[in-house]
């Protein structure tokens, strides 16, 4: 069977079994877990199609890393906020609630596309500076991504400011740091798999592109930037820190 074929029906089948667990439990706790683990699952399964070299194999690690990092930070978040408020008008409209979980597992698959292509491959070229650039972009993502998390996660955890936005560490520098490393996660995995592609194959580009954009325009930035400023929108100083640092990449602070 095809890789990426496989790749749609693994995240497919893991997210219809999370679907149900959250409708009939009417819990948030799976729901972020499923992203995480959904990725995991495919990064491990994905390898037994493939010629098994190592550039393949250590493609597979490094998605399995940040799936591994991200579900635990994730699962320990909701544990804490008990709620996911994203949900609250889908909880109680299976059909809705069903559409969330289809457009999830369908984003899973569409984002790992460049990996499950090259997991596929029964050839490999040997590491070269596409592989080593892709690693080097994929761990400034991971390590902002992952600075980012634990830094708010470490603000938001303090008595005092659970009601307070953080200006502090990468968030000094842009409002959501953490998915500008989420993106260089993605971007830094499609240029490993550059060798890899000829022809119609490059159109594995579309996984990067899709979480960029997602991030950009539908279900990263633009929540939170609605609801940081149905929060805090009448505050002065919010206003002055959305005026003065940038929205995704980080940067000095404007004057």
């Amino acid at each position: 069977m095809n890789a990426i074929l496989l790749s749609f029906l693994i995240s497919l089948a893991v997210n219809a079994v999370f679907f149900a667990v959250a409708a009939i439990r009417r819990t948030d706790v799976v729901t972020d877990l499923s992203y995480s683990l959904s990725f995991a699952l495919l990064a491990i399964a994905l390898p037994s199609f493939g010629a098994h070299e190592p550039v393949q194999l250590a493609a597979s690690l490094l998605v399995l890393i940040w799936a591994v990092r991200l579900g635990g930070y994730l699962l320990t978040r909701i544990l804490r906020i008990k709620v996911d408020h994203r949900f609250d008008k889908m909880r109680d409209k299976p059909l809705r609630f069903a559409r969330f979980w289809l457009l999830q597992a369908i984003a899973v698959a569409v984002i790992m596309l460049p990996v499950s292509y090259l997991l596929g491959r029964d050839s490999a070229p040997d590491f070269g500076l596409w592989a080593i650039t892709g690693v080097a972009i994929w761990f400034i993502g991971l390590v902002i991504e992952t600075a980012a998390d634990a830094q708010k996660s470490s603000f938001k955890g303090r008595e005092e400011n659970r009601e307070r936005f953080i200006t502090s560490g990468l968030w000094k520098f842009s409002r959501h740091p953490n998915y500008f490393g989420e993106m260089l996660v993605w971007w830094g995995l499609f240029l490993y798999a550059v060798p890899f592609l000829d022809g119609a194959a490059f159109a594995v580009v579309i996984g990067p592109v899709f979480i960029t954009l997602l991030l950009l325009f539908v279900s990263g930035i633009p929540l939170l930037e609605r609801s940081a400023e149905a929060k805090y929108g009448d505050d002065p100083a919010y206003r002055e820190y959305k005026r003065r640092t940038s929205i995704l990449v980080p940067l000095p602070p404007r004057s």
